[in-house]
């Protein structure tokens, strides 16, 4: 009896051990695709990380992308007529943003857009074509994220100068809609592009 106990034991691991491969096997494309774009993912959020633990803030304050940042913003919101000016945050690691002498923003480092552009090239190099076509379209599509960034918050920050009790559905709804919603387009426009490359050269 304890034998087949044992036997029964060792014939279901190996139908488990079956089942697990034939899994494998089927959804491989689906396995290497997630585990390309942790890999990416993750390795490039540690560098990102790496960057901003050696940014002391002394002469780009908080940290360079981020002064950068809120600079060409405020260049942009002046080239629509207001006076925009930044200055550091004395309470937290930030950039004050002033529209007319007036505090409307702080822009952090997560309005840098870096975090965003780490998601889309994870995404991009997990679904890979050719080394050319895939640099040139991360390259591409980096530099639109990081302009529609800008663009979205010298928008930001003359809405909330005009309608500052609208802050919650422009800084939570809207504008993050825009941001992820071109990165989602951009996705799409990659897939799209890429399968039907598979399916030319297949």
């Amino acid at each position: 009896m304890l034998f087949l106990d044992s036997f029964c034991i060792i014939l279901t691991e190996s139908n488990l051990l079956f089942y697990l491969k034939a899994l494998l096997h089927k959804y491989k494309s689906v396995v290497k695709f997630i585990l390309t774009f942790l890999t990416v993912y993750i390795v490039l959020t540690i560098c990102y990380k790496l960057y901003l633990d050696v940014s002391d803030g002394s002469k780009y304050y908080p940290d360079y992308l981020t002064n950068l940042v809120a600079k060409q913003s405020e260049s942009l919101i002046n080239t629509f007529g207001y006076n925009a000016e930044i200055a550091p945050h004395p309470d937290e690691p930030s950039m004050k943003m002033l529209v007319n002498s007036k505090f409307v923003a702080t822009i952090v480092e997560g309005c840098n857009s870096i975090s965003v552009i780490i998601l889309f090239i994870s995404f991009v190099i997990a679904f890979a074509g050719k080394f050319k076509a895939t640099f040139i379209y991360i390259l591409t599509g980096s530099v639109l994220i990081y302009i529609v960034n800008l663009i979205r918050i010298a928008i930001l920050s003359i809405g909330l100068y005009n309608y500052p009790w609208r802050q919650d559905i422009f800084h939570k709804v809207i504008f993050p809609m825009i941001i992820y919603g071109m990165v989602f387009l951009l996705w799409m426009f990659w897939v799209n592009r890429f399968s039907k490359k598979k399916k030319q050269h297949a």
